[in-house]
């Protein structure tokens, strides 16, 4: 019989927690790699809690129902030339979840492939629309100071990075002039190469950090990510809060919401800024309805200023216009505050997340549309869905308030 050696039960207890360490790793990566598979994606979208650390968004607060008054939608509308069936589109992109309200009231709510009006379902870069919406309420409440400040004021751990000296106002009109690709279909992109950082556990802000600049701020669009991310850097430094702390504290204390929300966060317990909020519907819709009626809550009370909503809606410089170019045979977007805004003469704006999240606001016609989805194919023509997708919304509004 050997001697015992009493070294080696520690040294067999670390070799099972590092192999346990590399297991949680992989299981990880092959939850990013598998998350939008099309067999996954639908369930997938709806338990994002389940698959990544998330923090509770807790309301509190009289609940406010929505009103109900039912309408018909259009049987059909048109697009590019062609005739499109509504109830084929809606199974076509992968709806989750459609809900209509015209007039403050629920004109149309359904659900499918299995969600119902309890899902808190992803929204994705929805979130940064209310990442914005938080910066509008620091900027009033005098934890903000002023928008041409620059970032680094609130975040001093971006100095030395590509973000150093850039005002807030152009990380809010993702106009920061920082190098990076979010090209979802490229493995190699910037955006990949995150979310294969944050599946191994790493700091999304530490990240974020240490990204450089490739042209001048406040000169061209370029919609990234992470300049969302860094919004919820110069919040948490100006109020001493995290973006799930602070919208609990400020939105979902006041804005009459239905159900609790999940903000994902990477693995140093840090919210995911940029998408990674879960409501259920009726809430992402109340953003909607905050807006349209320039910033006030379905009670009255005032949550952000006019101002703040007609500057987030109303693309400020010649770079942000929509119509500079065309996309898919179609007009391109404008930008605001992390707010989309097309070309119209009826005010319309929205907030948009991969792979079909919606809310669609038409001030003229006091529509608000909410849309989750789970569009697999969105890497092969997500661009030309979302513009599809704004003309159902138009022709429901046209339909419901001729």
């Amino acid at each position: 019989m050997s001697r015992f050696r009493p070294w080696l039960a520690p040294l067999i207890a670390l070799g099972f927690a590092l192999l346990l360490f590399a297991g949680y790793k992989g299981l990880r990566l092959w939850q990013v790699h598998t998350l939008f598979e099309p067999e996954n994606i639908v369930e997938n979208f709806r338990t994002m809690s389940q698959l990544f650390d998330a923090l509770p968004v807790q309301r509190s607060g009289p609940q406010r129902p929505l009103e109900e008054q039912p309408r018909e939608l259009p049987a059909s509308f048109n697009f590019q030339g062609n005739a499109i069936v509504l109830n084929d589109w809606i199974k076509q992109t992968g709806t989750t979840g459609l809900l209509v309200l015209a007039d403050d009231r629920i004109a149309f709510e359904h659900y499918y492939q299995g969600n119902d009006v309890h899902t808190r379902a992803i929204g994705w870069s929805v979130s940064k629309s209310f990442m914005s919406l938080l910066i509008g309420v620091a900027l009033e409440d005098g934890a903000i100071h002023d928008l041409l400040d620059p970032v680094t004021r609130y975040a001093p751990q971006l100095k030395g990075s590509g973000y150093e000296g850039v005002p807030l106002r152009d990380v809010l009109e993702m106009s920061s002039g920082i190098a990076f690709n979010e090209d979802y279909a490229d493995p190699d992109a910037d955006i990949n190469r995150l979310g294969r950082t944050l599946a191994l556990g790493g700091s999304v802000d530490a990240w974020v950090s240490g990204l450089k600049r490739d042209s001048p701020p406040g000169q061209q669009h370029h919609y990234i990510s992470v300049d969302t991310q860094v919004l919820s850097m110069v919040l948490k430094g100006a109020t001493g809060k995290s973006p799930s702390q602070y919208m609990s504290e400020k939105l979902w204390s006041r804005l009459g919401a239905e159900c609790d929300g999940l903000w994902l966060t990477d693995g140093t317990g840090t919210e995911l800024a940029f998408g990674g909020v879960n409501l259920c519907l009726r809430d992402f819709a109340r953003l909607g309805l905050l807006y349209l009626h320039q910033g006030r809550s379905q009670s009255g009370e005032a949550i952000v200023s006019p101002n703040w909503v007609q500057a987030s809606t109303h693309p400020r410089d010649a770079h942000l216009q929509p119509g500079r170019t065309q996309e898919e045979g179609e007009p391109n977007l404008g930008y605001g505050y992390q707010w989309w805004i097309p070309k119209s003469n009826e005010g319309e704006f929205m907030a948009i997340g991969v792979y079909g999240q919606f809310v669609y606001v038409n001030p003229k016609r006091r529509v608000v549309i909410a849309k989750s989805s789970a569009y697999a194919n969105y890497n092969v023509d997500g661009i030309r869905m979302e513009h599809e997708s704004l003309a159902a919304f138009r022709t429901i509004a046209h339909q419901l308030k001729p």
